[in-house]
């Protein structure tokens, strides 16, 4: 095997798939390596850590055809570190593979790709297909994904839920004390319910580059494929049946507030500093007598803090304990100038905000009690 490649080039598409190698949690040393492939002037760059694997296809001038794998970070991280501009030229043979460019040579000790894992390949025919945009996908993804748990005793809420209802296609995720939701496509034709794995979407966000426009996604029972301009990510689906979410978002609100964005945000960040003793819980009232929003913290070494926010058509009294840090990563993602914050005066129903302009994205989260 031999290619030639420009060192930008070769560094990019390493550096992507370099992270998907299993490392250190590897079960089979295999794992580590990324499986090189040259077969008709098509470069293919290989890793796979057995739920996950990407490809990144490789443009080069001058190629033999030949495979073999190597420690896939050894040689990102070599690669990186040469000369930017230099033409790099990578020659296999007894399993080793030479990697020069003008002044710079290095061997590395590789591995026979049999061992190699085979990565799955999905029918085209079979699969369920969207194209979106790569602005509208990093944003939705991106409001989200955060929502998504981080406990692996519960598989199916580490992962995000596609799903068509009603002819759109929406994303959701949920770690039982806050949901996130957002209509992704407008108008799809195919149906899916599908659980991807957060980390595999984190994997895909990272990929992204700018001169990238379009994604493509693929599903079938088993699978999940991204096509990004030379990449492809592939991911299994986590097979588990999603909670039914859409019956958590309460349907009517005894309290609807229009809120600015910034202020409620800057309001809930100077209570968090005196909620940290408390699990970072913070008081969310309305006072009808003053005609204002408050949030309140007490820490009782510290002190106590309350910010007021005047609001117009105040009808009663209620308030809300909420988590603080789920307050503020809602507000990181929601977008408009102004926000929907609506609750119960009982303070027992999750919160639900929103965007005042747009109803294409839903964040609840549950109260704390008190």
């Amino acid at each position: 095997m031999e290619i030639e490649v420009e060192q930008s080039k070769l560094a990019k598409a390493l550096n992507v798939v370099s992270r998907v190698a299993a490392g250190a949690r590897a079960t089979l040393p295999i794992l580590n390596n990324v499986l090189i492939r040259v077969d008709g002037k098509k470069v293919t760059l290989t890793t796979t850590n057995l739920d996950m694997a990407v490809v990144d296809y490789l443009p080069t001038t001058n190629s033999k055809d030949g495979v073999i794998t190597v420690p896939a970070r050894l040689l990102a991280e070599f690669v990186s570190n040469l000369p930017k501009g230099e033409i790099v030229k990578l020659v296999s043979k007894d399993n080793k593979i030479t990697i020069s460019a003008k002044n710079y040579s290095s061997t590395i000790n590789g591995a026979s790709a049999d061992d190699f894992p085979e990565l799955p390949d999905i029918d085209e025919k079979k699969a369920v297909i969207y194209k979106v945009s790569v602005d509208e996908f990093k944003a939705g993804i991106s409001e989200v994904i955060l929502a998504a748990s981080n406990d692996t005793t519960r598989p199916a809420l580490t992962g995000v839920f596609f799903n068509t209802y009603k002819g759109d296609l929406y994303i959701a995720a949920t770690d039982g004390y806050r949901l996130a939701e957002k209509k992704f496509i407008n108008g799809v034709k195919s149906e899916v319910a599908a659980i991807v794995p957060a980390i595999s979407l984190q994997e895909v966000l990272r990929s992204i580059s700018e001169d990238m426009d379009e994604i493509e996604i693929l599903f079938d029972e088993a699978q999940v494929v991204f096509r990004l301009g030379e990449i492809e990510i592939t991911s299994k689906l986590i097979d588990m049946s999603y909670p039914d979410y859409r019956q958590l978002i309460p349907k009517d609100a005894t309290i609807s507030l229009e809120l600015d964005r910034s202020e409620l945000s800057r309001i809930v960040k100077l209570a968090a500093l005196f909620s940290k003793s408390t699990g970072g819980s913070i008081v969310c009232e309305t006072r009808k007598e003053t005609g204002s929003f408050s949030v309140h913290a007490v820490a009782n070494e510290l002190g106590e803090n309350d910010s007021e926010i005047k609001v117009e058509n105040i009808e009663s009294d209620a308030k809300v304990v909420l988590n603080a840090r789920y307050v503020t990563d809602a507000l990181n993602v929601l977008s408009g100038e102004k926000i929907e914050f609506n609750f119960s005066e009982g303070g027992a129903m999750p919160v639900v905000m929103r965007n005042v302009k747009s109803s294409d994205y839903t964040h609840l989260i549950m109260p704390l009690k008190v």
